[in-house]
Formats: structure tokens, C-alpha cells, sequence
């Protein structure tokens, strides 16, 4: 039983651990103390249910008692404006980002050497012991008995690897692995990951902790995050290390929580201990522990051996074991394990010498290319996939494989008829890497004609697009749950499946036809009911006039998403004026480049798109200007300025984008000579500083912000007036 000491919250002094109640006075009953004090137990509980259900995979409480109090936390922190930097209400996501910064590393993470061969794996170990002898003898280590030498065996997942950052026990910073030096900063992705604690468990932890993780999609999580996207007519993630690498790359940190993902950590990059904190640990495996006690989820399928064959029997075992895994791995890495070997053995500029990957084979078969299939995502990119002559690949049929392209199938030169390789290792959806015996003539000819809806092909480099557009049934339900999304004209009742029960019933065909939908026709199909399809109508007809920036968001433009949507309206100020500009208008605008600028163009010119654009305006549905209100000063008080925003503000970015903009500024996401000011906040990001010195662009800290705009009457931080 974990002590009271180590807990996030003790049982016998806080009620909501074991046996929550669940049913609170009104908020508006309590008192700023009683909010405080009710707020400050709710969230030491939460994270202890968090660290039971994510890491320990023991939870106190149901899922219902849990959201409960989750949902009173967040209420407290709401009606008080409670502090919640380090809240687990921080989970469900903060404000979307611009673009991912580039930090450095609090220290390097290399890579590690590895090979398939358990030859290798035994040089390895008579590297280890000679240069540890050799120090030895030359005084860098005092003493060097072979026998005491041990190696901790780990699973090598197959993920995305992270840096995490704790100071005085509270977590700071994340960033992906990247060049070694520096990685990409993702720490307001990583805050959401569940098994991600916010603060460290009990008292004892150093002043500063850098630690080592891989964040990853557990198998079972993947396959019906799968599932859903293949419903829902979008393309599957190829397998669970994608999924997670692009999950975690997410700008909006609300879509990353989300998604299922998991980390484990298994590596110290920094320990300083501070007054009286618990030194480092002298071996890995103590480490390993030292996490488990501060609630940072290790894996459980580590073991220590003393010899370099118990290593390779080690690796064999995770081989065989690999399928029954819920997470994907690629080998298994051998550390040496106590801390002073590993300081004499040091390290090359790329890897570890007291390290070694021993990986498993890659999976492979070959078998017979029996047909192509061309299916349609939403946002029109045709994919081909092989159907094959079902064949096992490390224990499991497959009997399709991406093809990836069109370009990916001429640079193949494979057709039906072909022998092909397919390659899974751990792939959820294996792939054709070669063809290894052509039974046929030429390569297979890819469609000119979307398969569904008969609407000519384009192709955009490697890749090739319907031009169908709205009007093609293929991406129409697609572009239903687009319109319908919160970031666009949030239309709540219209999900995945109730919009393909009315595509399936006719009655809708087309994103217009949404507005001629009555609650008596929604009432006579199954599930529904008087009640749901008259808020149904009503939540539609809510958007007839629908701001222009969401109107624009909701139509699903190719790169076009809610910031960009907002610049073009800020810019074009009507839907007729951005409906008659050409490329050379649409690249005025700081945020659009010129591939963003023929994108949207292609896309207003396309006639099944400019057919649904004028359905909807005769239905009724016809987006308001933009305008601004500057409420706290003259409208043009910032005019011609353009402003840059990094860091961490007093208000969200997005709300002082909206505000500079109301004034009369441009606020883009990227630093250009065409920018006047780079506003850094806390934690600035290292490349939009680097680019506004190139580019001799002044930076400001928010105080010198607020006294640049007080110089033009705008006052800051915003008023809600």
C-alpha cells in the first residue's frame, strides 16, 4: 500500500479519494475561501485518481464520479478565476498554437547504436568491459570488477521520444527529441497526456528533474481511433507510431487531448538534487524506481541480468512476446546499469557507449497484387491500396497494402498480376516496398476519374485530389461534420453517424440541403425523436448568419483553418470580396504563401464548390461582414502595424491577435520584413526570435506592449467592454 507521505492526496484528510461524494452546493453558495479551499482538495484527488487509472492502472472511483469532480474543479476555477497553472483541469487542451517552437535541450539525447546480429550485441559487451577496465587503470574510475557489472534490459518502443522537464516537483516544459540538441516545444501537447503527472508524487524529488519518455498510441486505442477515422471516411493513421508523432505535432492541444495517447519514461537526462533533496540514484534500476515513486509511469517488462547472453535471451523473449504487447516495439535496448560505469564509458558526439539497441528483423512476405482499390478522403486526396493474396506476415493475413500515391505506384512500376514484398514490422497497415517479380505489362494506370462520384482527377506533385469538391458523395459527409465542427459554425447534434443516416435516407445530398431539412422529416428516422430534431433545426437555423471568419472555416477550404479563416475576413471583410480576389490579393495577407493562395483559389473556382456556396446563400445562409469592434479605443489606432506573438501572454494569444486586429494591426503567425513588432511573453519561442533578429524586427516584452498601445489610446490587457 503506497503511504499517505507519497499519495497526492490522503484519504483520511481528503474526501474525495476513496467514496467521493458527488453532489455540491451551487457554486454561487461559497465563499472565495470556501472555493479555494474546496478547489485546492479537489485537485490533489483528481491527480491521484489521474496516477491510479493512467499509471497504475488501478482506479479508486467510476468514470462517472470521476467527471464529477473533474467538473466541479473546473466550475470552482471558473466562477473564482482560480489559478490553474498547474490544475489537472489543464488537460482537455490551452489555446491552439501558431506554429511549434524550436527549445533546447536541458541535455543531449542521442541516439543509440544498434544492429539485428546477437554478434553484435557481444561486441557491445566486450567494448563495455575493456573501456571499463581501461579506466580503471588509468584512474577514472576507482576500481573495476567484472563481476559487479549489470545490464538493464527495456522494450525499445516504437514511438515518439520526448524530454520532460519537473522543477521543484512541477512540470515545466516538453520537447521532442529532434536534432539531439534541440527538438520541437510541446509542452502544451504533452500537459494533456494522462499518464503525464502536472506535479511530482510527495515531497522528496530534486530541485530539477529532466527526464526521458516515449510517447505512444496503445494498440487497442489505435485500432479504434482507426476505425473512427475510416468511418468517418478520413485516412488511417499507417500505424501506432505515426499516429502518436502526429498527434503530438498537433497545433491545437485541445485535438491532441483528445486522442489516446501514452508515455513511458525510462531514462534520466538531468537530476539536481538541491538543498536537501534525494540525490541521483548510483544505478539505472534504482532510477527506475525513483519514477515509480514520483508517479512517472515506468514499464513493468524490465529485467536485470548479469551477463551479456541473459541480454540476447532477454530480446528473444520481447521477440516472442511482441504481439501480446499493447504497445509496439522494434527491439530491446541493453544499459549498462550503474551510473559510475556509465560516466567512464562517456559517450561518442552520437550515442552512448554504455548503451545498445538490439533490434528485431523486420516482418516480410511475399504474395500476388490481385487488384487496386482508389479510395476518397475528405478533403478529396485519392489513396490506392493493393489488394493482395492474403499471406502471413508475423502471424497475421494481410490482404491489403497501401500504396501510398500515384507516384509511389510509377516509382514501383507495379500492376495487378505483379509479386510484390510486404513489409508490416509492427504495421497495423502493411505496405509494398518492392516488387520482386513483374508478371505483368507496364504499371498500373492510375484513375483520371474520381471513382465515386466521376469528377476529373488532379494531381499535386506526388499525390492526386477529386475535384469534386462538395459535390462529391465521397467527401460529403466529410464536409457535413467539417461544417459542423465547434471551430467552425459549431452545429451541435450532427455527428458522424447522424450524418451518414441522412446521406443514407436522401436527405442530404449536398451541404445546402442540411437547410432544407424539416423536424418532421428528422423525426421519422430511427433514433430520432420530436424533441432531437427540433433542437436539430434549431441549432441550424442559429447559423443563417454565421460570422464570415467561421463561414469561411466551416467550408473546409485546403488549408484553411480557423486563423487563417480569420485573416482572410479580417482582410476581405465580405465573402464577394475574397470570392473575386485573385492569387496576387489573397498573398497580401502575411499568413498566405503562395501554395496557401492557389489553394484557395482552386478552390473557389471549382464549380461544385461555388454551386454549394450560392445553395447555401439562397437558403438563407449568408455570412455577416467582418467587422471589428474597438471598444476600448479608435478602430484605426494601429493601423499599418503588424504584430508577431510568442510566449506565454497575460491573456491567450488568440485574444491579443483579435485585440491588435480590432484596432486596426495585422497579426500573423510568422516574423517577415513586413513585421513592425515581435511580442515575446514568458518562455518565448527560440525561432521567431532568431527570425525577428535576422530580419531586424524590434522585440518587445508585454510591458513595453502595453505602453507602445497606451501611446495610441488602446488599452491593455483587453476589458471585457
Amino acid at each position: 500500500m503506497t503511504t499517505s507521505s507519497t499519495r497526492y492526496a490522503d484519504p483520511d484528510a481528503n474526501p474525495y479519494v476513496e467514496a467521493p461524494p458527488t453532489d455540491f452546493d451551487p457554486v454561487a453558495d461559497l465563499s472565495e475561501d470556501e472555493a479555494a479551499e474546496q478547489a485546492a482538495l479537489l485537485r490533489a484527488a483528481v491527480r491521484e485518481h489521474d496516477h491510479r487509472y493512467y499509471v497504475a492502472a488501478d482506479p479508486l472511483v467510476s468514470d462517472e464520479a470521476y467527471d464529477r469532480l473533474f467538473a466541479r474543479l473546473r466550475d470552482l476555477e471558473d466562477a473564482f478565476d482560480l489559478p490553474t497553472e498547474d490544475s489537472p483541469t489543464r488537460r482537455v487542451g490551452g489555446e491552439p498554437l501558431d506554429e511549434l517552437e524550436t527549445v533546447a535541450h536541458v541535455a543531449p539525447m542521442r541516439s543509440i547504436e544498434n544492429d539485428t546480429d546477437a554478434e553484435a550485441v557481444r561486441e557491445f559487451d566486450e567494448r563495455v568491459r575493456g573501456g571499463l577496465a581501461d579506466a580503471a587503470e588509468s584512474g577514472d574510475l576507482s576500481a573495476f570488477d567484472p563481476d559487479d557489472l549489470a545490464y538493464v534490459c527495456e522494450p525499445k518502443f516504437d514511438g515518439l521520444s520526448i524530454e520532460v522537464v519537473y522543477e521543484d516537483g512541477a512540470y515545466v516544459c516538453a520537447a521532442t527529441r529532434g536534432d539531439g540538441r534541440e527538438g520541437d516545444d510541446v509542452t502544451e501537447q504533452v500537459r494533456t497526456i494522462g499518464s503525464v503527472p502536472a506535479r511530482l508524487r510527495g515531497d522528496d524529488h530534486p530541485d530539477r528533474l529532466a527526464v526521458r519518455g516515449e510517447v505512444y498510441m496503445p494498440r487497442d486505442a489505435f485500432e479504434a481511433y482507426n476505425e473512427a477515422l475510416i468511418e468517418r471516411g478520413e485516412e488511417p493513421f499507417a500505424n501506432p507510431r505515426n499516429a502518436a508523432a502526429g498527434t503530438l505535432r498537433q497545433l491545437d492541444p485541445a485535438v491532441v487531448a483528445e486522442r489516446p495517447l501514452d508515455v513511458f519514461f525510462f531514462d534520466v537526462l538531468a537530476w539536481e538534487a538541491g538543498d536537501g533533496g534525494p540525490e541521483r540514484p548510483a544505478r539505472h534500476r534504482d532510477a527506475l524506481d525513483a519514477f515509480e515513486s514520483l508517479g512517472l509511469r515506468r514499464n513493468d517488462r524490465v529485467e536485470i541480468v548479469d551477463d551479456v547472453e541473459a541480454a540476447i535471451d532477454y530480446r528473444d523473449e520481447i521477440l516472442a512476446a511482441r504481439d501480446d504487447l499493447n504497445y509496439a516495439v522494434d527491439g530491446v535496448v541493453i544499459k549498462v546499469d550503474a551510473q559510475a560505469h556509465r560516466e567512464a564509458l562517456g559517450s561518442t558526439s552520437r550515442a552512448p557507449r554504455w548503451a545498445f539497441a538490439h533490434k528485431f528483423p523486420p516482418r516480410t512476405a511475399t504474395t500476388a497484387v490481385e487488384g487496386v482499390t482508389v479510395q476518397v478522403g475528405r478533403t478529396g486526396r485519392l489513396t490506392p491500396v493493393a489488394e493482395l493474396d492474403p499471406v502471413d506476415v508475423g502471424g497475421v493475413t494481410v490482404a491489403r497494402a497501401t500504396l501510398h500515391n500515384p507516384a509511389e505506384i510509377e516509382a514501383l512500376g507495379v500492376n495487378v498480376g505483379d509479386r510484390v514484398r510486404i513489409y508490416r514490422a509492427g504495421d497495423v497497415i502493411p505496405y509494398v516496398p518492392e516488387v520482386v517479380e513483374k508478371r505483368s505489362e507496364g504499371t498500373y494506370a492510375f484513375p483520371d476519374a474520381c471513382p465515386v462520384c466521376g469528377a476529373a482527377v488532379e494531381r499535386d506533385g506526388p499525390l492526386a485530389f477529386c475535384t469534386g469538391g462538395l459535390g462529391c458523395p465521397a467527401q460529403l459527409e466529410r464536409a457535413v461534420e467539417h461544417w459542423a465542427r465547434r471551430d467552425a459554425l459549431d452545429v451541435e447534434g450532427l455527428g458522424p453517424e447522424r450524418v451518414e443516416q441522412l446521406r443514407e435516407a436522401g436527405l442530404v445530398e449536398s451541404l445546402p440541403d442540411l437547410y432544407d431539412l424539416t423536424a418532421a422529416e428528422l423525426a421519422e428516422l430511427e433514433g430520432w425523436g420530436e424533441t432531437s430534431a427540433a433542437n436539430l433545426i434549431a441549432e441550424l437555423d442559429a447559423t443563417r448568419d454565421p460570422p464570415l471568419d467561421d463561414f469561411l472555416a466551416g467550408l473546409g477550404i485546403p488549408d484553411v483553418g480557423a486563423t487563417t479563416a480569420r485573416a482572410l475576413a479580417a482582410h476581405f471583410e465580405t465573402l464577394d470580396a475574397l470570392l473575386d480576389a485573385d492569387e496576387a490579393a489573397l498573398r497580401e495577407i502575411d499568413d498566405v504563401g503562395p501554395e496557401v493562395a492557389g489553394s484557395i483559389r482552386a478552390f473557389f473556382d471549382r464549380e461544385e464548390n461555388r454551386a454549394a456556396i450560392e445553395g447555401l446563400r439562397e437558403r438563407g445562409v449568408d455570412p455577416e461582414p467582418f467587422e471589428t469592434d474597438a471598444g476600448d479605443g479608435p478602430a484605426d489606432a494601429l493601423d499599418g502595424l503588424t504584430f508577431v506573438f510568442t510566449g506565454s501572454l497575460s491573456v491567450p494569444r488568440s485574444e491579443a491577435q483579435a485585440h491588435v486586429e480590432a484596432h486596426g494591426a495585422s497579426a500573423t503567425s510568422s516574423v517577415s520584413g513586413n513585421t513592425d513588432y515581435l511580442v515575446a511573453g514568458e518562455s518565448p519561442g527560440r525561432s521567431k526570435r532568431d527570425d525577428a533578429d535576422a530580419e531586424g524586427v524590434p522585440v518587445v516584452d508585454e510591458d513595453d506592449f502595453a505602453a507602445l498601445l497606451a501611446d495610441r489610446g488602446v488599452d491593455w490587457p483587453p476589458t471585457d467592454d
